[in-house]
């Protein structure tokens, strides 16, 4: 099976010239996907279908990193933008949609008290940090799970070029559902902590009680507890898996799929540590752009009328039954995570490394009209119909890498060059 990514090579050479990588995201780049062997330019996008350079057609389980949660051009929220857009993007003073939005997240988040809004996770994240540390007057950070790429938390991972040595003493990562490698962080920096920030769930539900044990942990040495709520807000619960685990944070931040691909971030939180906004430095030109805002509106009151969260809690349970049906007699792959956002990973019980194994899959998975660069980033546009193709194609290529794997020369299959690891955080 054959298929042609000629355009995309073409634009990737003309690119790669005046764009690093060529590409403004390390997980839309090459070190992604299988170089030569999978697309490197997408130009429409569908419900849940995207079409490459090439006009290959792909069911998308990528959904641009999880900002699109409803579908491509889902038609409530662009009818949403393009109305916005009759009258203003960016203006000289506020606009009232700032506070309607912040009302509709104040309603669904328990810790949301305030709210301010950003353009990228990164931005409310950092904001998080530096609020936490004006309310201290502590300057040292606990940090679990991905947070963004700006100096401080950044510095904490082997992606540290470039960030002072000073910045990056004082930041501390902790281990998930690991309550005594927080506790030990505690013990060596006593009175440091400003803040433990944190990932509410990934890779791996909490187990024995773990977040109320980090909350209790935090209110009794006085540190501010974020919940990163990036990918976990709304898809989890429209509270945020602060909803769904009953557990709240001092400050939590939102972004990814609030606006349904539109650029747009929000920190909320409690109001005696929102204030601090008075003080401290965070205040960006376009964090008040209309377009987005009208976006996240009209997304938010969709979800909420769809009951979002319910479906992708179904169609990703489905999914997970499906897979355990079919395709748990591969013990080279587990499926870990909680059904709304599912991890496919690559156990211990194979020749070949990971990276060649999954640069094989993906490259096979897009022969198949299927993107994908490891885990199910499922959206509102996802149909139980596309869960049912995705297994069959799992069963057929866990198959054949079964065989692959035990003749050991699985590079030798490959049609491009091998994905490479940014970084790992979970």
């Amino acid at each position: 099976m054959t298929i042609s990514f000629s355009e995309s090579l073409n634009w990737y050479e003309k690119t790669q010239n005046i764009i690093p990588l060529a590409s403004q995201t390390f997980s839309k780049s090459k070190m992604a996907l299988p170089f030569k062997a999978a697309p490197l330019f997408i130009k429409y996008g569908k419900g849940a279908q995207v079409t490459d350079l090439d006009n290959n057609i792909y069911t998308d389980y990528i959904n641009g990193l999880l900002c699109v949660s409803l579908g491509y051009q889902d038609q409530e929220v662009d009818d949403a933008i393009k109305a916005q857009l009759l009258s203003g993007i960016s203006f000289s003073l506020p606009h009232t949609l700032e506070a309607e939005v912040a009302k509709l997240l104040v309603d669904l988040v328990p810790c949301a008290e305030m709210v301010r809004f950003a353009k990228n996770g990164s931005d409310v994240t950092s904001a998080a940090v530096r609020l936490a540390r004006a309310y201290t007057g502590r300057e040292h950070i606990a940090v679990c799970g991905y947070h963004g790429w700006q100096d401080w938390y950044i510095g904490s991972t082997t992606r540290d070029m470039g960030v002072p040595e000073a910045t990056k003493k004082l930041t501390h990562g902790f281990t998930y559902n690991d309550i005594s490698s927080l506790e030990a962080l505690i013990e060596n920096h006593p009175d440091e902590l400003a803040a433990v920030i944190m990932e509410p769930l990934n890779i791996a539900p909490p187990e024995d009680g773990f977040l109320e044990k980090v909350r209790e942990l935090c209110s009794r040495n006085g540190i501010v507890l974020v919940f990163d709520e990036i990918i976990t807000g709304f898809r989890y619960h429209l509270g945020g898996a602060q909803s769904y685990f009953g557990v709240t944070p001092d400050l939590a931040t939102f972004g990814k799929g609030m606006a349904n691909g539109m650029p747009l971030s929000a920190i909320v939180g409690r109001k005696d540590i929102m204030l601090l906004m008075n003080e401290i430095f965070f205040s960006g030109t376009f964090g008040g752009e209309t377009l987005s805002l009208a976006a996240a509106k009209a997304t938010i009151e969709k979800m909420k009328k769809v009951e979002f969260s319910q479906y992708i809690w179904t169609l990703g349970n489905y999914l997970v039954e499906q897979y355990q049906k079919y395709c748990s007699e591969f013990t080279m792959f587990e499926l870990k995570g909680l059904a709304p956002w599912t991890f496919l990973n690559i156990t211990n019980n194979r020749v070949n490394s990971a990276d060649t194994i999954k640069s094989w899959l993906i490259q096979e998975l897009c022969k198949r009209g299927v993107l994908f660069i490891g885990t199910h980033n499922l959206s509102y546009a996802h149909s139980f119909e596309s869960i049912d193709q995705l297994i069959m194609h799992y069963q057929e290529l866990f198959t054949q890498l079964n065989d692959l794997d035990k003749q050991g020369d699985l590079a030798a299959h490959l049609d491009g060059k091998q994905i490479e690891n940014v970084f790992k955080v979970r």
